[in-house]
């Protein structure tokens, strides 16, 4: 079975580390804003690379398809 790209696992442990945080909830709040702006722009980054792979799975079974 192949796995998530690098740049998505790498997406995904930044993501986890901000959750982690916020879940916690005892950091400052500064911190927690912080790790909430941070986890918004990595899901940004994940759906956008998502998308990306999904485009990319589609033209290679459109090919196949052919």
């Amino acid at each position: 079975m192949i796995g998530p790209p690098p740049e998505l696992e790498a997406i995904l442990g930044e993501l986890e580390k901000a959750i982690g945080k916020l879940a916690g909830g005892t950091a400052p709040l500064d911190e927690l804003v912080s790790a909430h702006e941070r986890a918004l722009r990595l899901l940004s980054e994940a759906q956008a690379l998502l998308a990306e792979l999904k485009e990319r799975a589609d033209q290679t079974a459109n090919l196949l398809s052919t």
